[in-house]
């Protein structure tokens, strides 16, 4: 009897975590299980340790009725887009997800929920300078990445946007270094003032 279609997907789901088990979770073999959608607009640029992003994920329900039936956990990641992965090795992207540096920078876990996921996340100072989009992973019990979503296409060129990074002194510091220095002004003064006095009160005896 020839297998349906919902059959066959999740006979291919099936057989990929099967093969994951002996050689490591392959980014590959992943199915697309997740929607996600972040706030940037594409061509954005965001300031690093002052704008926010807010990330929504849920489950596509195209796929047959308990894909998800692992799923555990949900980690929503930063990814660099290759543009920004240009001769940069530690940010290169590897199937094997073990290896992968695609997606350094965690924005947020939680336990999986099919629908209504929303997540605001200030981007952090350590943020560098690059073009990114979001990723999703789904998690089964074991730890082990089973599905995943993101904001761009396969190729990972559309809906990006930048991040730029905190360059130059802090507004802080640069107030720190002028009272220090309005200070040692102030303090060379007073000693050269008590240094006169002292010279006069010398010369008069």
């Amino acid at each position: 009897m020839a297998m349906g279609v919902d059959g066959f997907m999740v006979s291919t789901i099936v057989l990929s975590y099967l093969a994951t088990t002996c050689y490591g979770v392959s980014f590959s073999s992943l199915p697309k299980t997740l929607l996600v959608t972040a706030s940037p607009s594409s061509g954005q640029v965001l300031k690093a340790g002052e704008d926010k992003i807010t990330v929504s994920w849920s489950y596509n329900n195209t796929f047959p009725a308990g894909t998800d039936s692992p799923y555990k956990k949900v980690t929503v990641k930063l990814c660099y887009a290759p543009v920004s992965q240009v001769d940069r090795a530690w940010r290169k992207t590897v199937d094997n997800l073990e290896k992968d540096k695609t997606c350094q920078f965690k924005i947020v876990a939680k336990p999986y929920n099919p629908s209504n996921n929303t997540f605001t996340w200030t981007v952090e100072r350590s943020i560098p300078s690059a073009t990114y989009f979001v990723r999703a992973y789904a998690f089964n019990s074991a730890d082990e990445q089973v599905g995943f979503g993101q904001t761009t296409n396969a190729k990972k060129d559309t809906n990006l946007f930048q991040v730029q990074a905190i360059t130059g002194r802090h507004v802080s510091l640069d107030i720190a270094a002028i009272c220090f220095s309005g200070f040692s002004v102030v303090s060379l003064f007073g000693f050269f003032v008590m240094e006169k006095r002292k010279a006069k009160a010398y010369q008069q005896k």
